[in-house]
């Protein structure tokens, strides 16, 4: 007798589906690198691109010389793994702080990291450019960003606890007192305010592989460790005695993935600027793909975020090297109006 197959369990069907979704987000972001690397002022056929990463890939000399090679691999594809990096890094961020806030207009910028980054970018730009290089501003925006989330913190923290409204108030009058400073420190650049505004505005024009090096490893481990928390934010959209009542540490979940939420996003905005609106749509478009379980919902959102950022660069590339954070910011503007709207139907 044949044997009976075992009926699929409902667990076993949301497996398959969740596998299913990010084998088509993968290979939507192989054809995306695939397609974007061709866009450009000088067009570069995708079989050539592929025939040149195959090449790169597999051991053995090559049998002849592919064209445009400087094009594609020193120009375009470190610019593209730079945004693959920068969009997993903002997307995962604003997920993180959305399910730990249970608010939708919760992203990486609002608690003042992206403040702080600036302030911190402005900083070098005007005092340590001349003496050590533009490679200082990448530090000092990493730094100002965790400075910024530290007196966030430090402010909003009420015997021990951090209610997450007062968490709230206090990024936002902190992003308003240091966006007060970067105004103050623009009035006073002069040569240097083209610096500082460029830097502002958000971009990948000088990516390079040395900078992909550089923010790759914090930027995965960081994802890592906040995907270890996916089922601590499952329990806690409960609420927050409902998970306690589970066995977990409220409290101390806020404040790691507060401060790998900070250092997330100072790592991808260091090299690329403050890119707007990322970490707040991406999260809410892949919650309506793969429903709001936070165990598939940061892997999606991260390659959500790569994939449309680098779409978002093409697009800017295509329209004259324009600013990406420009960009970015006539498609997230109407989506936040959007979300605003819809405000009253619930956040879940």
């Amino acid at each position: 007798m044949p044997k009976r197959k075992r009926p699929k369990t409902p667990y076993l069907e949301k497996i398959i589906h969740w596998k299913m979704i990010m084998i088509y987000l993968i290979v939507f972001l192989s054809a995306t690198i695939v397609l974007t690397t061709a866009i450009g002022p000088v067009y570069v056929p995708p079989l050539e691109i592929i025939g040149f990463i195959g090449d790169r890939l597999l051991p053995g000399e090559r049998a002849e010389p592919i064209p445009h090679e400087v094009i594609i691999f020193e120009v375009r594809l470190p610019r593209i793994m730079l945004g693959i990096l920068v969009g997993l890094s903002l997307a995962t961020a604003g997920t993180a702080l959305q399910g730990l806030f249970k608010n939708p207009m919760a992203d990486p910028y609002i608690i003042g990291i992206a403040s702080g980054a600036a302030v911190g970018a402005a900083l070098s730009i005007l005092v340590l450019h001349p003496f050590f290089g533009i490679f200082t501003t990448p530090f000092m925006a990493f730094i100002g960003a965790l400075c910024s989330i530290f007196v966030v913190y430090n402010i909003a923290k009420v015997g021990g606890k951090i209610p997450v409204d007062t968490l709230l108030l206090t990024g936002i009058a902190v992003s308003l007192f240091l966006g007060a400073v970067l105004s103050f420190m623009m009035s006073v650049a002069g040569g240097a305010l083209h610096q500082i505004f460029f830097w502002l505005m958000g971009g990948f024009w000088l990516a390079s592989w040395t900078q992909v090096k550089i923010i790759a490893l914090p930027v995965l481990v960081c994802f890592s460790l906040i995907y270890l928390f996916a089922k601590d934010l499952n329990a806690m959209l409960l609420g927050e005695e409902s998970a306690q009542t589970l066995g977990i540490n409220v409290e101390n979940a806020k404040r790691i993935l507060l401060v790998l939420s900070a250092f997330i996003t100072a790592a991808a905005v260091s090299f690329s600027g403050t890119i707007g609106f990322v970490g707040l749509i991406i999260p809410h478009v892949t919650r309506i793909l793969v429903g709001p379980d936070h165990r598939i919902l940061f892997p999606a959102s991260a390659l959500v975020g790569g994939i449309f950022l680098v779409w978002m660069d093409a697009l800017a590339r295509l329209l004259g090297e324009m600013p990406v954070g420009i960009i970015t910011a006539f498609v997230g503007a109407p989506f936040f109006i959007y979300l605003l709207k819809k405000r009253k139907s619930g956040y879940y």
